[in-house]
């Protein structure tokens, strides 16, 4: 295919692809590893599918995919993340001049409802989880989880290096962790006592193991090296089960619960925004969610 696309304005523009495959890491380009991971899984089952060059791939080839998708039975969040990847994708190599047209720009993505209020853990929930679990990593890991509101991809490759002692508050020793989180971009949370405790507990016991230093990983696997993500999820899935639940219980159901929970407490919003580093506060405000015991109707001078 030629390098050179015609677009508005009657302006030639080079691009900067050789071919499909160069293009999509391109794309790819600055994107965290899972969400690499991720994207190159489901343009890969893309071009599989239309099994065409994408300079060739026309609107009824997208609309098959759409309806394959459906066909397979997928969650909405799932097609819709798989069809947002192709349509990304499609727009970048417009947009850079490797292809003439982007034809996905009239493919509207399936409504996914909204089911984030069936993913949060009560507090009596939490705390069941958390004491359930006997395993000094283990319990470790899920208070950090839940007491930072962090992602997995940022536990699973957590060193010692990341904390930090602050000294005592109201009598008791807390500290901080600094977090690598999507973007490349750091932020710092301050730990609970209690979870500064866990951790503490755990980081004694990994210095008399000799390990514990700062470039060592703070939840290691048996060979050394860091829990991988797969891990991190069948830990919390283990420790929701000993404590009763039913629900498929994964990490992220634990930085809902942070979120949540914090603003139920009284936490400004802008707060749990910077902690949980989400880019935009309406992404926050979801967890401000309706509560059956209480109504803004109780506020009204009526």
């Amino acid at each position: 295919m030629s390098s050179l696309a015609l677009h508005s304005g009657s302006a030639l523009r080079v691009s900067h692809a050789n071919d499909d495959l160069h293009l999509v890491e391109l794309w790819l380009k600055g994107k965290s590893q899972n969400s690499q991971e991720a994207y190159r899984r489901d343009v890969g089952q893309f071009i599989d599918f239309v099994d065409l060059p994408l300079s060739q791939v026309r609107l009824p080839d997208v609309w098959q995919w759409a309806d394959h998708l459906k066909v397979q039975e997928l969650e909405p969040n799932s097609q819709a993340r798989k069809l947002a990847a192709v349509k990304s994708l499609f727009s970048f190599g417009h947009r850079i001049g490797y292809l003439a047209y982007n034809v996905t720009a009239a493919v509207g993505l399936p409504t996914v409802p909204d089911q984030l209020n069936e993913r949060i853990l009560s507090e009596d929930a939490v705390k069941r989880i958390l004491k359930q679990e006997d395993n000094l990593r283990n319990s470790a890991l899920l208070m950090v989880f839940y007491a930072s509101g962090a992602r997995v991809s940022e536990l699973s490759h957590l060193f010692w290096g990341a904390f930090m002692d602050r000294g005592t508050e109201n009598g008791r020793p807390v500290g901080q962790i600094t977090l690598l989180g999507k973007g490349q971009k750091t932020r710092t949370v301050l730990l609970s006592a209690g979870a500064w405790a866990s951790v503490q507990a755990l980081h004694q016991a990994e210095q008399a193991a000799g390990f514990g230093g700062r470039t060592d990983p703070v939840f290691r696997s048996r060979k050394g090296g860091p829990l991988g993500r797969q891990m991190l999820w069948r830990l919390v899935r283990a420790a929701a089960r000993r404590a009763g639940l039913e629900e498929a219980v994964s990490p992220h159901w634990l930085r809902h619960a942070h979120a949540s929970h914090a603003l139920d407490n009284g936490a400004p919003t802008h707060l749990v925004k910077e902690t949980l580093g989400h880019k935009s506060l309406l992404t926050t405000t979801r967890y401000t969610h309706a509560k059956p015991s209480d109504s803004s109707a109780r506020y009204l001078k009526v």
